[in-house]
C-alpha cells in the first residue's frame, strides 16, 4: 500500500469544477493583483477568525515581515522567537537587522516556552513571536501577560494553524497585536502557490499594514512610510475562496485521523498514551497531545502535521519509505545550531527540548483524505519495524 505524506490531487479532485471555474473567472476578469477576489477572501477571514481587519499578502513569510515592520521593529531591537520553527520565524527578524533571541520549546506542544521567554527579556526586547506549531496554540495567556508586563508587541506566527482555537475560544492569530497566516499549498487552507494573510484588531496597525503591503503608498506614488510589494494575487484568493467553506470539515477530519493514530498506537503496544515527553519501558513512540482538548474548554488542535518522536528516527523513516509510507523531518536544525546565526553564540545546552525534537521527531501522513486502512497500514508497518529492530 502507498501512503503519501500529502496528496493534494485528492483534494483538488473533490472540487475540481469549482476551482477551475474560479481560475477561469480571474482569467476573464484580467484583474490579477488584489481586487474583488482578495477583498472577498479578506471578509471571509474576518468572519471566520473573529477579527476586525484582514489583509491578503504575498506569503506567510511576508506576513511576518510586514507585521514586524508595522510594529516598527528596527535595527538592533531584540525579538524573542522559539528556536524550533520554520526558518522564516527568525529570518524575518534578521532581515530587518534586528536580533532574534532564541528560546526553548515546551516538550509536549513543541511551542514556545513562556518561562524561557521571561528570562531572556532585556532592555532591548521589543516583541515576541509565538509560533502555533503544527496546528496547536501556544500558551497565549502566559505570553500576553509577559508582553503586557514588559510593554512588548506580540506577533503570532499562525502559519500552520489557521482556524485553530485557544483555550478561551479565540482563534489563534487574533490574540496578539498581529496574526500571520500562510496559504502555502501544504497548509490546511492552501492555495496554488505562495500566499498569506495578516490580521489585527488595532485600527492604527491596520492602516499601517494596509499601506505597507503596497510599498507604503497612500495615495499611489505618495509614500509616508517604506513598505514592500506584499500583495496577494487574485488567482490565489480565488482558489482559497472555493476552499474556505471546507476548512472546518478538513480540520475535523485531521482531528479524527489523529485520534485514530493514537488509538491504534496504544492498542499496538507502541505507546502508553498521548503527550509523554520521555521514553518509558513500554514506549516506542511518543505521541502528540492536544493539550486543551480535555480541559473542558473551547481550545483545539487542527493537526497541520502529526508529529511523533522515536529513538532511531532515521532508521524508522527509511523502513517506512521502503514500504510506501511518506514521512518528513521538520526542523532537524534548530535556529541556535544554524550556521547563519552562529555569531549570536548561543549554547546548545540551553535548548534541550528543541534539540530532542529536532533529533527524534517524525511527521506522519495526516491529510483529510486519508482512509482508515491507510492509517492502519502506517501503524502496522511501524509495529513491524519495532518487532524486527
Amino acid at each position: 500500500m502507498r501512503v503519501p505524506l500529502l496528496d493534494l490531487r485528492a483534494q483538488y479532485a473533490s472540487m475540481k469544477d469549482d476551482i477551475d471555474s474560479a481560475l477561469l473567472r480571474v482569467a476573464e476578469s484580467q484583474h490579477f493583483i488584489l481586487g474583488p477576489e482578495v477583498e472577498t477572501l479578506e471578509r471571509s477571514m474576518c468572519e471566520m477568525l473573529g477579527c476586525k481587519y484582514a489583509f491578503g499578502v504575498s506569503s506567510g513569510t511576508d506576513a511576518l515581515l510586514v507585521a514586524l515592520m508595522a510594529v516598527d521593529i528596527k535595527a538592533g531591537d531584540e525579538v524573542i522567537v522559539p528556536t524550533y520553527s520554520f526558518f522564516a520565524t527568525a529570518g524575518v527578524v534578521a532581515r530587518l537587522n534586528a536580533v532574534p533571541v532564541f528560546v526553548d520549546i515546551d516538550p509536549v506542544t513543541f511551542n514556545i516556552d513562556p518561562k524561557d521567554v521571561e528570562r531572556r527579556i532585556t532592555e532591548r526586547t521589543r516583541a515576541i513571536i509565538p509560533v502555533h506549531l503544527y496546528g496547536q496554540s501556544a500558551d497565549m495567556a502566559a505570553i500576553m501577560k509577559i508582553a503586557a508586563n514588559h510593554s512588548l508587541k506580540v506577533i503570532e506566527d499562525a502559519a500552520q494553524a489557521i482556524g485553530a482555537q485557544y483555550a478561551d475560544g479565540r482563534k489563534v492569530g487574533t490574540i496578539g497585536d498581529v496574526g500571520c497566516y500562510s496559504f502555502f499549498p501544504s497548509k490546511n487552507l492552501g492555495g496554488f502557490g505562495d500566499g498569506g494573510m495578516v490580521v489585527t484588531n488595532d485600527d492604527t496597525l491596520a492602516e499601517r499594514l494596509r499601506i505597507m503591503r503596497v510599498h507604503g503608498a497612500k495615495p499611489k506614488y505618495y509614500h509616508k512610510v517604506i513598505g514592500g510589494n506584499f500583495r496577494l494575487d487574485a488567482i490565489q484568493a480565488a482558489v482559497l475562496n472555493v476552499k474556505v467553506p471546507h476548512l472546518e470539515t478538513w480540520s475535523r477530519k485531521r482531528q479524527e485521523n489523529a485520534a485514530l493514530y493514537a488509538k491504534l498506537f496504544i492498542e499496538a503496544g507502541l505507546a502508553e498514551g498521548e503527550g509523554k515527553v520521555n521514553f518509558g519501558t513500554h514506549d516506542r513512540v511518543l505521541l502528540p497531545k492536544a493539550v486543551y482538548a480535555d480541559t473542558g474548554n473551547a481550545g483545539y488542535h487542527i493537526y497541520n502535521q502529526y508529529v511523533i518522536r522515536v529513538e532511531k528516527r532515521d532508521d524508522l523513516r527509511q523502513f517506512l519509505n521502503d514500504r510506501g509510507v511518506g514521512t518528513e523531518i521538520y526542523y532537524p536544525v534548530p535556529f541556535h545550531r544554524q550556521e547563519c546565526f552562529r555569531h549570536l553564540e548561543y549554547s546548545d545546552e540551553e535548548y534541550p527540548n528543541a534539540n530532542f525534537a529536532a533529533e527524534h521527531s517524525l511527521a506522519l501522513p495526516i491529510y483529510p483524505e486519508l482512509s482508515e486502512d491507510q492509517i492502519t497500514y502506517v501503524v502496522q508497518t511501524m509495529k513491524d519495524y519495532f518487532v524486527s529492530d
